[in-house]
C-alpha cells in the first residue's frame, strides 16, 4: 500500500454567527448590487479568509479594530502583497458597512484602521498619434476578423467603454437614428454613449461580415460582437484581441481594453472636453474616479515640458 501524504489540517471555521453574516453580505452584493462575478470571487476569498481567521469562537460583538488590524498584519506576514492587504480591508469596510445598517453591528471598527500606504502609479495611456496611427491604417495580419476587431477598437476608444459593455452590446441597443448606443454599465446601470464618425462607419462595415458569419454557422445570436463561429464573443476574447493587435502596430504589450477606455478619458480631457461630460460618458458614479484623467493629462504635460522646454533641462 502506497503511503499517502498527510491532509492538511482543516481551518476551524468562524462562529455561525459569523459564517451567516457573511454570506448574507454577499447575497446582497449578488442580488441588490448586481455584483460582478469578479468582485464576488474576490470578496468572497477575503472574507473567508477573515473568518478563519476569527475561529469558532470569536462573534461580532468581539471583533474590534486591533483584532482587524491583526488580521491584516497576518495577511502581510504571509507574503501577501500592500495592494492585496488593502483589498482586503476594502472589503471589511464595505461588510461592515452593511452589517451595521442591517442593524447586525452597533460600530464599525474597520473604520478606526488606516489603509496601507500604496505608490501612486498611474496607467500608461498611448497618445493620440498614437491611436490615431493604430485606426487610421490597415489591421495588421493578426486580425483574423478585421471588420469585427476594428468596429471593437472604435467601440472601446471611441466610445470609452468597459470590456463587459462592449461584449454586452445587443443588436437593439444601436439606435442608429438617434446616432446613440444603449450601454449597461456597473450594477445594472444604463447610459447613452454617442455613435459617430469612425465608430459608426466602423458598425456599418462590421455588420454584413457579422450576418455572413451566422449565416455560414447557422447560429443565432443577439450579440453585437461574435466570434468565427458565430458564438458571443467573450471579455478575455476582446483582451487577446486587442493586445495582439496592439502590440503588432507598435504599441507596448502591457496594453489591454481598459488601456484604451483610459485613453478615450484623457484625450477628451486633453482636448477641452468637460470633467462632468467625460463622467457622464464613462459610467462614472463619482466624479473623483473621474478626476484621475486630470492627473494623467498633467503627468503627460509634466513629460512633454521636461523633454522640450529649454530651461527643464
Amino acid at each position: 500500500m502506497k503511503n499517502q501524504e498527510p491532509k492538511s489540517p482543516a481551518l476551524p471555521e468562524p462562529h455561525p454567527e459569523v459564517r451567516k453574516g457573511i454570506a448574507r453580505f454577499l447575497e446582497h452584493l449578488r442580488g441588490e448590487r448586481h455584483a460582478s462575478v469578479h468582485t464576488l470571487r474576490a470578496y468572497r476569498n477575503e472574507l473567508t479568509r477573515f473568518g478563519e481567521y476569527l475561529g469558532p469562537e470569536i462573534r461580532w460583538k468581539d471583533i474590534d479594530h486591533v483584532l482587524l488590524r491583526g488580521f491584516l498584519s497576518s495577511l502581510h506576514s504571509q507574503g501577501l502583497s500592500k495592494v492585496s492587504v488593502a483589498r482586503a480591508l476594502a472589503a471589511l469596510r464595505s461588510m461592515y458597512k452593511w452589517l451595521a445598517r442591517e442593524g447586525v453591528v452597533q460600530q464599525n471598527p474597520a473604520k478606526l484602521v488606516s489603509s496601507p500606504k500604496l505608490p501612486k502609479k498611474l496607467p500608461r495611456v498611448p497618445t493620440m498619434e498614437e491611436m490615431n496611427g493604430l485606426l487610421n491604417s490597415d489591421l495588421p495580419e493578426a486580425a483574423a476578423f478585421p471588420e469585427r476587431d476594428r468596429a471593437i477598437f472604435e467601440l472601446l476608444y471611441g466610445c470609452g467603454l468597459r470590456n463587459s459593455e462592449l461584449v454586452g452590446i445587443e443588436l437593439n441597443d444601436i439606435e442608429e437614428t438617434n446616432g446613440v448606443i444603449l450601454v449597461r454599465g456597473k450594477g445594472k446601470k444604463q447610459r447613452y454613449v454617442p455613435l459617430e464618425g469612425a465608430a459608426e462607419e466602423a458598425l456599418r462595415t462590421y455588420r454584413p461580415a457579422r450576418q455572413k458569419v451566422l449565416l455560414e454557422t447557422k447560429k443565432i445570436t443577439r450579440r453585437l460582437f461574435i466570434n468565427q463561429r458565430g458564438g458571443p464573443l467573450t471579455s478575455r476574447s476582446v483582451g487577446r484581441i486587442v493586445k495582439q493587435i496592439a502590440v503588432a502596430k507598435g504599441l507596448p504589450p502591457d496594453i489591454h481594453p481598459h488601456t484604451l477606455r483610459h485613453a478615450f478619458g484623457t484625450h477628451m480631457l486633453s482636448e477641452g472636453a468637460d470633467l462632468r461630460a467625460i463622467q457622464e460618458l464613462l459610467g462614472h458614479e463619482r466624479l473623483s474616479t473621474t478626476q484621475k484623467y486630470t492627473q494623467l493629462s498633467i503627468s503627460h504635460i509634466m513629460e512633454v515640458y521636461d523633454k522640450t522646454h529649454p530651461r527643464a533641462k
